[in-house]
């Protein structure tokens, strides 16, 4: 798509399955970046798969981290990653930021990977803008979606074709039981895609769908941490 295309349509659930690489950058220690990007990644696979078909996608899916992104934000729990993703992951820890980018790219050219998921933190030399446009070459060619967290890390230049902003919000009370655990809700805003205008939503995952509810800016973004995430735990989704 021409990056002069008009960008008439607003986003919403369902809508993602074009842009396939996303950045969404987030607050360390909320697990909120990693959480979306799954929420994403099911929506565009759910998106893109063919509703006629009895055959599950069980292919596998790659989360890459680098080492600081594991200091704050864990590594996965599978207990607590949706059930049908569970036995499907396939995680990479990497040293360093150059690594980390080394197997995400390598996972973009493996046509089995249903998705990859990378977390890198903060500004790194090797995620420049020549480093994202490769990645962002690599996933047109190759087909696999790539949703690549930025965690603590300010916006700078990028090829990703939808690039987001993200934090944890209150999610709301059950209805049958008010001492369990809501739904997983963030306060997601988007800040440039080819083919859509910028807006703000509240984003929650329920029933394993994603749901969105526009939202109106009321002031400067809050930085706090609404939701910690506990070492090793990242995820509070399914």
């Amino acid at each position: 798509m021409p990056l002069s295309a008009p960008q008439t349509a607003r986003w919403q659930p369902g809508a993602s399955a074009a842009a396939q690489h996303a950045e969404l950058f987030a607050p360390g220690g909320e697990g909120a970046g990693a959480a979306l990007a799954l929420a994403l990644a099911r929506d565009h696979l759910r998106g893109a798969g063919d509703p006629l078909a009895d055959i599950p996608d069980e292919r596998a899916w790659l989360w890459v981290q680098d080492k600081a992104a594991i200091r704050l934000s864990g590594r996965p729990y599978r207990p607590g990653l949706p059930r049908e993703l569970r036995h499907r992951l396939i995680h990479v820890a990497a040293d360093k930021p150059d690594d980390a980018l080394f197997a995400i790219e390598e996972g973009l050219r493996c046509r089995d990977l249903a998705f990859v998921v990378g977390e890198i933190a903060g500004n790194p030399r090797a995620l420049d803008f020549t480093a994202s446009r490769r990645l962002s070459l690599t996933v047109e060619r190759h087909g696999v979606p790539l949703w690549l967290v930025r965690l603590d890390a300010a916006r700078d230049l990028g090829s990703a074709r939808m690039r987001w902003q993200a934090r944890s919000a209150p999610s709301a009370w059950p209805h049958r039981n008010p001492r369990a655990p809501g739904s997983a809700t963030w306060q997601a805003e988007l800040f440039r895609a080819r083919s859509h205008p910028p807006g703000e939503w509240t984003l929650r995952d329920e029933g394993g769908a994603l749901h969105a509810d526009p939202m109106r800016y009321t002031g400067p973004p809050h930085h706090g941490d609404l939701v910690r995430a506990p070492i090793d735990r990242p995820l509070a989704a399914g």
